[in-house]
């Protein structure tokens, strides 16, 4: 095998469920092979083709490494691939504010009241 569907190749590689959710994937415009967009289920993708999916928030590029006859297993199915995804970026978490506490942290100890009652004003009597 030099060739496969584009949908049988997504389906036996486990980037979707159903070979006919790897179908509308296609149809719908989702996929891109080598840079262009692909509208149909039937085109064929070759050894080294690189293929970029859109899936719910995530956009993923794989490198096409094989091609298998039957379906198999995860680790099976990790061979016909190579994930050349870019990292993706992480947000960077900012402390919070004065005056309020990480989400989690549990109730403030007496010194950090008296600190949070000095903060605010309301130590004052």
């Amino acid at each position: 095998m030099d060739r496969q569907r584009i949908d049988k190749w997504l389906w036996h590689a486990r980037v979707v469920r159903t070979r006919s959710a790897a179908a509308a994937l296609a149809a719908s415009g989702h996929v891109r092979l080598n840079s262009q967009r692909i509208d149909a289920a039937s085109h064929t993708v070759r050894a080294g083709d690189v293929v970029t999916i859109a899936l719910d928030r995530t956009v993923r590029v794989l490198r096409v490494a094989g091609f298998a006859e039957r379906r198999g297993s995860s680790d099976a199915a990790r061979l016909l691939y190579e994930d050349v995804s870019p990292a993706p970026v992480q947000p960077k978490s900012e402390p919070p504010p004065p005056g309020e506490r990480a989400p989690g942290a549990g109730r403030p100890t007496k010194q950090e009241r008296r600190a949070i009652g000095r903060f605010t004003g309301e130590d004052r009597e």
